[in-house]
């Protein structure tokens, strides 16, 4: 048995621990570009705190999943600003973007050199500047992976800047910034954080330490995301799909994820649809079509047994299967009310191109088994 496994520095979790932002950040640097998916009082806050310790912040707002521009504008804004920091503070979109202006400042070129398939790729070899990441979603985990998703329209698709150099130097986690989320946000992300749980834990590349995570994870999810979305004041619910969304990112930064993510990188590029309500409506499909492969073709026979434990873990009874799973899964998609995949525009003439994608997706290779043509065509075809 051999395994890595590499987090952020310093991870803080808890209610009310965005007030040590300004002490924490006075021991970084002078000057913050705060890279934002928010407006109103969240910024005003966290600039108030900024300043209470004498740090100057300015503001740059991601509006959505970052592009190439988005990341070369905030880039320019970092450099004219002479910031020694960088923050990121929302959903994964703003703490993605974080992560690459960190790094393409302290890294001599241009984005196109480090970007994955469509730049030349290069390693990340200069430490990144010091970057919080502080999420203010329970979804992405990405305020504890290694690398930023990007998107690129032309060609369209995402793409990634990789390297455990740009881990983030601290992670903040805050649950009470995730009282005020909608609820079609809440059940797309806590849904995200649910699949960041569970491809982990069947995919071939996991290991005991991201088991235990992922374990934990889909407990916590079993009990708390509907609550969330029906109430979202619970501060239980709230607190505890936080932690899901951390465990997920730890799970999936040394583990690899699977087809629901495989998926969802091509999809994501081709269409306008937060990556959330991709993971989404894709999950339970893949269950199914995971489960139903791994019974027929008699083989990967730990990932079946896997699959059975997540659906003991989700259901609350030891007794239960991986087809229990399934339908709790797709029972718990539909109190959400997640949407087809047709709602962001996605055909059935489209299917051939996205598998062509999907097939070259890394988080495709972590799979538990390799699935057919037919198989993920008729994965897309049941979520549209």
């Amino acid at each position: 048995m051999r395994f890595e496994f590499a987090t952020a520095n310093r991870i803080i979790f808890g209610s009310g621990t965005l007030s040590q932002v300004g002490y924490l950040a006075s021991k970084l640097g002078e000057r913050a570009l705060v890279l934002s998916g928010l407006t109103g009082k969240h910024n005003r806050e966290l600039q108030n705190l900024l300043a209470d310790h004498n740090i100057v912040s300015e503001i740059y707002f991601v509006s959505k999943e970052p592009s190439i521009k988005t990341v070369q504008l905030a880039l320019k804004i970092a450099r004219d600003n002479s910031s020694d920091m960088i923050i990121g503070f929302g959903g994964g979109s703003a703490m993605d973007a974080g992560k690459a202006v960190a790094a393409l400042m302290t890294n001599e070129g241009d984005i196109y050199d480090y970007l994955e398939v469509i730049g030349n790729g290069k390693p990340i070899s200069q430490p990144p500047l010091p970057y919080i990441a502080i999420p203010t979603t329970a979804g992405t985990g990405a305020e504890v992976t290694r690398n930023a998703v990007i998107s690129s329209s032309d060609p369209k698709v995402k793409v990634s800047l990789r390297s455990p150099l740009m881990l983030p130097r601290i992670s903040l986690i805050d649950p009470e910034l995730t009282y005020s989320l909608p609820r079609e946000v809440t059940a797309s992300t806590g849904m995200d954080a649910l699949t960041q749980v569970l491809e982990p834990y069947v995919s071939k590349m996991s290991n005991p330490m991201t088991d235990a995570f992922c374990m934990e994870g889909l407990r916590l999810a079993s009990r708390s995301l509907e609550r969330a979305y029906l109430d979202g004041s619970d501060r239980i619910a709230r607190q505890e799909m936080s932690l899901v969304s951390l465990f997920g990112g730890l799970a999936l930064a040394n583990a690899k994820l699977g087809a629901v993510h495989g998926f969802a990188s091509p999809l994501g590029g081709m269409f306008d649809a937060p990556h959330g309500a991709i993971c989404a409506r894709l999950l339970p499909v893949v269950m199914a079509v995971n489960v139903r492969a791994l019974k027929s073709r008699g083989k990967e026979l730990i990932a079946l047994d896997r699959y059975d434990a997540v659906g003991g873990y989700l259901t609350g009874d030891a007794d239960a299967t991986a087809d229990d799973g399934v339908i709790w899964v797709q029972t718990l998609s539909e109190k959400l009310n997640i949407p087809p995949l047709a709602d962001y525009g996605v055909r059935i003439e489209d299917i051939p191109n996205i598998i062509d994608e999907a097939e070259r997706a890394s988080s495709m290779r972590g799979n538990p088994i390799e699935l057919t043509r037919a198989e993920l065509s008729e994965i897309l075809e049941r979520a549209l």
